[in-house]
């Protein structure tokens, strides 16, 4: 069988592309993936759960508030689930006296959120450890790193 120049350079082409994808995806993984040191070990996530809906005004000022609060320190708010999501400096102060003081300044209806021993047996809900994209992070992590 006889195969032309033109497909042989197309070939070759859609060949170089995937090498290029491939290499661009393994470089991508290996910056946004490096290990972050913390100096401050002594930081925890906490969450918040608001039991009515919340505009983007409302959660600029409840996030305005929060982050006044000594110890909070990065803040996150998702307007369409109604989460707040902070980190705490365990040194300064605890996430329950920061959800207690936040509460007790903005008049909106919140709980705060408690991992269950269930939740925490099964550990982190964001990672499927048998998922593709984990192996192949992991595999990629574990060669550069």
């Amino acid at each position: 069988m006889k195969v032309n120049k033109n497909t042989k350079r197309i070939l070759l082409g859609v060949l170089a592309f995937f090498v290029l994808s491939f290499v661009v995806l393994v470089i991508h993984v290996v910056m946004v993936s490096k290990s972050i040191k913390y100096d401050n070990a002594s930081m925890q996530l906490a969450r918040i759960d608001f039991k009515q809906p919340i505009d983007s005004s409302q959660a600029r000022e409840i996030n305005t508030k929060i982050r006044k609060i000594d110890g909070v320190g990065n803040t996150h708010f998702n307007l369409k689930d109604g989460i707040l999501i902070y980190s705490v400096d365990n040194n300064k102060n605890s996430d329950e006296a920061v959800y207690e003081k936040l509460v007790s300044e903005v008049p909106y209806k919140a709980e705060r959120f408690l991992v269950t021993n269930e939740m925490a047996v099964k550990g982190c809900p964001a990672i499927d450890k048998g998922s593709f994209a984990y192996q192949f992070s992991n595999t990629v992590n574990k060669i550069f790193n």
